[in-house]
């Protein structure tokens, strides 16, 4: 028979277990669950259900990231609830890290994206003027990069508290925050112009694919 310091411990750690995953979801119907898998020993764990839908909660734990990728590319919300809610806790202590690593990363890749665009109007070889590439970059960044981060991210924060009609605390902004700049992986892609060579038009492809990912990662988040 129990003692009450065993119920005691145990209640301790059902709400510890509950608060831990308080921001998992399932990533079939996105319902909070308890915990997406079982772990009995290193190397076999055993994936828990949703209460909700009955499927498993979270099946891309076993999966390869490249899996992941592609199914993030392919726009499917499963693999933006894994990545959002299930793969970051924005529960964790670095959480604060890892917001400004991604701020940084973001205005780096526009600076980037806004040079590229400059020296194609000019007719200018980026890979012949690394100091003046630099110099460019660095105007960027003070001048369009961040004004322009700084309108885009005030107009999500605007349109979701105010059209949306949605009550957001320092948290909820974090989540935000967090799914736009995740969302914006896109804009990896025309650092491949430092290899293979492509038009300017392509840097405009990339930045509807990275408005689109980000709605889907909003939509989500919200």
């Amino acid at each position: 028979m129990p003692t009450p310091a065993t119920d005691r411990g145990d209640a301790a750690a059902a709400e510890e277990a509950a608060a831990g995953g308080a921001r998992r979801r399932c990533v079939s119907c996105g319902a909070r669950v308890g915990a997406l898998f079982v772990q009995y020993s290193p190397g076999n764990i055993r994936l828990m259900k949703c209460d909700e839908c009955k499927a498993v909660a979270d099946p891309y734990i076993e999966c390869e990231f490249m899996i992941i990728l592609i199914d993030l590319i392919l726009h499917k919300e499963k693999a933006y609830r894994h990545l959002l809610f299930n793969m970051l806790n924005l529960e964790s202590g670095d959480i604060m890290g890892i917001l400004q690593k991604s701020c940084l990363i973001y205005i780096l890749l526009d600076a980037f994206r806004i040079s590229f665009l400059k020296s194609s109007k000019d007719d200018w070889d980026f890979s012949t003027s690394l100091p003046f590439a630099i110099w460019t970059c660095g105007k960027q960044v003070l001048m369009n990069v961040l004004l322009g981060s700084f309108v885009f991210m005030f107009i999500i924060f605007l349109t979701t508290r105010f059209f949306l009609n949605l009550s957001l605390d320092m948290a909820r902004y974090k989540e935000v925050l967090l799914a736009i700049l995740i969302s914006s992986y896109f804009k990896l892609f025309p650092i491949l112009m430092m290899i293979w060579e492509f038009p300017s038009s392509v840097l405009f492809i990339v930045e509807i694919f990275v408005l689109s990912s980000n709605t889907v990662a909003l939509r989500e988040s919200i």
